[in-house]
């Protein structure tokens, strides 16, 4: 073997080390000016890199650095291959109710098509965040209509099928309401459920995003619920260094992927419904017209 083969191999390995190292160990990059929140977002997209380096392995005759590949691809495969296994088994929807959560952006300039595109799916429980401006009468007019019961607290609101009551703010780290809690009486039992809205990250401030976490997981672990439901925009990937340590014994639960932003072309799952005490099943992404980022619904077992 000449110098040249060992060169390219050299290459190749220390490129698939390299590669490996950011997948399993992203999370101790310093979050200096957000760079740690930025690479543990982008971590599942790391995995696009590896046929890259190993096509260019072939093309440059270098059979071992191809082979190399193959050890990034056991760490990607390890980390987000659970991703497409398969769910719980689905729950009788006699026992079931369905919920969905829609950030509708702000900005929408067409909240009447996004309140339409939300009734039709059908849900039983609909959550929203940035609920305000000149989306809300649009949304409230529409949705009114199909939903018996409705609450909302600044920028969160809630519309559902069954009554509501006892509602009161969430603390989520900021000095307005973008947080609620109600409890719904269900055919199948009381449902606590909550609507949060966490602060963005912004470039240079994870902290305040960070804090919001921090306060609204307290909040959860005091619940004394037997069933609740937690649905909105986190403003947090799943792969987020404080996502393992948010609100212990909460679980999600998503189909493939499940990236919902930006609506356009999803990059990183933003919005999560999670559960405690409860079955999650059935999970979906929907595009609706209108808002920033894709809806989340799932069907949540209560048997």
């Amino acid at each position: 073997m000449n110098r040249v083969s060992i060169g390219k191999i050299a290459v190749f390995a220390s490129a698939a080390a390299l590669l490996t190292l950011l997948l399993i160990a992203h999370t101790r990059i310093p979050d200096i000016g957000g760079l740690g929140v930025a690479m543990d977002t982008a971590a599942p997209w790391l995995g696009a890199l590896i046929p890259v380096l190993a096509v260019v392995a072939v093309l440059c005759r270098c059979p071992a650095g191809a082979v190399a590949a193959l050890v990034p691809l056991m760490a990607w495969a390890y980390l987000f291959g659970s991703w497409w296994a398969p769910g719980a088994p689905a729950v009788p929807e006699s026992q079931s109710v369905r919920v969905v959560s829609q950030n509708l952006f702000a900005a929408n300039t067409s909240p009447v098509a996004t309140a339409r595109a939300l009734a039709a799916i059908n849900a039983d429980i609909i959550a929203v965040q940035e609920l305000g401006g000149s989306n809300r009468e649009a949304v409230l007019g529409i949705l009114d209509d199909d939903y018996r019961y409705h609450d909302e607290l600044g920028t969160v609101g809630l519309w559902s099928r069954y009554p509501i009551s006892d509602t009161s703010a969430v603390d989520v780290g900021v000095d307005w309401h973008r947080g609620l809690r109600t409890r719904i009486a269900t055919p199948h039992g009381e449902l606590v459920v909550y609507v949060v809205h966490l602060p963005s990250v912004r470039p240079g401030d994870t902290a305040t995003r960070n804090n919001g976490l921090s306060v609204l997981s307290r909040a959860l672990s005091k619940e004394g619920a037997d069933r609740v439901v937690v649905a909105g925009d986190f403003n947090t990937a799943g792969t987020d260094r404080h996502w393992s340590a948010f609100a212990p014994g909460y679980r999600d639960n998503h189909s493939g992927a499940g990236f919902t932003w930006p609506a356009s072309f999803p990059l990183a799952r933003l919005d999560h419904i999670l559960g405690r005490g409860v079955t999650i099943t059935d999970p979906v992404v929907l595009r609706v017209p209108g808002p920033d980022h894709r809806a989340v619904s799932a069907v949540i077992g209560l048997g």
